[in-house]
């Protein structure tokens, strides 16, 4: 099942990129009536070298572009029966995420991991928690015909928005042709996901704006142990709180979801899943690929007390577990708990931008 899995991937990654090299480039179909879309980030992210805002030359983000794929973020015509958009699993107010441990298909049908939140995901490489796919575009693909998601077709999908009164002329609006195919839909939606940018936490005012009454004492001694001695920095970098890469943090001695391996036939990554960001974190529960914790204090009482040190590939970066440096008393998972709070931000969870414009 691995190989033929990796087998798929390649076939549908290789697909796109030809059928992309023989379309025009959608810069420049219809570029007389396409305005360049400027996100909105914050003063100190802009001086930054590696954080620059950044979108595939093959799908450069247009305001046009934007508007429709937050329209088809949220539109049912995706799945089989109307039921169902992106947004379904993918709650706003829930830090674009979803508190079920795992999402339900149209037909009732159970998924198997946890629904990874949608944010700041310009700067990622790597989506799903197997890390499968490797840009957006290809990622928007998956659920329309998966069958424990939205059991829909790709001809069914065109022809749905083909005939729809609006569909057509947002298309020519966004890419220059009324004629609508799977690629463009993805397209559309892969720019309105790289729209959603979250960084502006209190702590985003705390570390980067200095403004030293953003976080209360508690939070400040989370933030430091966050920074250093809980080693939780390691894996979660800042100013995105993730580092997106694969790695086994020993959650299990025996895995029963192979994660990465499952991917890329590689048994060397067994137990491997992305690192996601811990943005927003107080409100995209259950946690871990599988939602095994239900709440923030369960999450650090794991990393205080049971890290598996004998899981089979145990990152490296756990080797602060392994030499027995993580020591938490109850202050301290206290004061964790009150940092990752600390990390939500409101207005985009809130933001009309990013709400249903349907």
């Amino acid at each position: 099942m691995a190989q033929r899995s990796v087998i798929v991937s390649f076939v549908i990654l290789t697909a796109f990129a030809a059928i992309t090299a023989c379309r025009k480039d959608p810069s420049m179909v219809g570029a007389t009536s396409t305005t360049p879309f400027e996100p909105a980030l914050p003063s100190w992210l802009l001086d930054s070298t590696t954080y620059r805002w950044h979108t595939p030359e093959h799908n450069p983000s247009t305001i046009e572009g934007v508007e429709l794929g937050r329209k088809l973020f949220y539109e049912v015509a995706l799945s089989d029966d109307f039921s169902m958009s992106c947004a379904s699993c993918h709650v706003q107010g829930d830090g674009f995420s979803d508190v079920r441990q795992f999402s339900i298909g149209t037909n009732g049908a159970v998924g198997r991991r946890q629904a990874m939140a949608v944010a700041n995901l310009a700067w990622d490489a790597l989506f799903f928690w197997d890390g499968r796919s490797t840009s957006l575009e290809d990622q928007a693909f998956r659920p329309v015909t998966d069958p424990a998601e939205m059991r829909n077709t790709w001809p069914t999908v065109v022809a749905r928005l083909q005939a729809h009164p609006e569909y057509p002329r947002l298309f020519e609006r966004a890419f220059g042709t009324a004629t609508i195919d799977s690629l463009n839909v993805v397209r559309a939606i892969a720019q309105f996901e790289r729209s959603l940018i979250s960084l502006n936490s209190r702590f985003d005012r705390f570390r980067y704006l200095g403004d030293s009454t953003a976080l209360d004492e508690q939070e400040q001694r989370g933030m430091n142990l966050f920074m250093r001695g809980a080693h939780c920095a390691d894996c979660h970098h800042e100013p995105l709180m993730a580092d997106h890469g694969l790695r086994n943090n020993g959650l299990d001695l025996t895995f029963t979801d192979l994660g990465a391996a499952e991917a890329n036939n590689n048994p060397a990554y067994a137990g491997h899943f992305k690192v996601p960001s811990l943005r927003n974190i107080a409100f995209t529960p259950p946690y871990m690929h599988d939602g095994r914790f239900a709440t923030l204090e369960e999450v650090v009482d794991f990393y205080a007390d049971d890290v598996e040190l004998e899981s089979p590939g145990l990152d490296n970066h756990m080797l602060p577990w392994v030499a027995g440096q993580v020591q938490l008393d109850e202050q301290e998972r206290a004061d964790l708990v009150a940092f990752l709070r600390a990390l939500s931000d409101e207005a985009f969870l809130t933001n009309p931008a990013f709400s249903d414009p349907n």
